[in-house]
C-alpha cells in the first residue's frame, strides 16, 4: 500500500465517516471517529456491493469510494444504534 493509497483511504473515510454521522445521529463523532466509522464502512460498503453485484459509476473514481463507504457508514451506524440504545 503506497502513501497515496493511505491518505485517499483516510480522506474517503473522513468525508463518508463525518457525512454518515450528521446523517444517522444528527452530528459528527470528531475527526479521529468519522474517519474509523468512514474506513470500516468502506469495508462494509465494499463487501456488500461485491456481494450484491452493485456497481457505482457516477463521476470520478473518489466520488465512487466516497458513495460506497458512506452507505456502508450509515450501515454500520444505524447497527450500532440498534444494538447499543440508550434510554428506558
Amino acid at each position: 500500500m503506497t502513501l497515496e493509497n493511505i491518505v485517499v483511504t483516510i480522506v474517503v473515510g473522513l468525508v463518508a465517516g463525518f457525512l454518515a454521522s450528521r446523517v444517522v445521529l444528527g452530528k459528527g463523532r470528531g475527526w479521529f471517529w468519522d474517519i474509523i466509522i468512514g474506513i470500516l464502512g468502506a469495508i462494509i460498503g465494499g463487501w456488500l456491493a461485491g456481494v450484491l453485484h452493485i456497481s457505482v459509476n457516477v463521476g470520478p473514481s473518489i466520488l465512487n469510494q466516497i458513495i460506497i463507504a458512506f452507505a456502508g457508514a450509515v450501515i454500520l451506524l444505524l447497527i450500532w444504534r440498534l444494538l447499543f440504545r440508550r434510554g428506558k
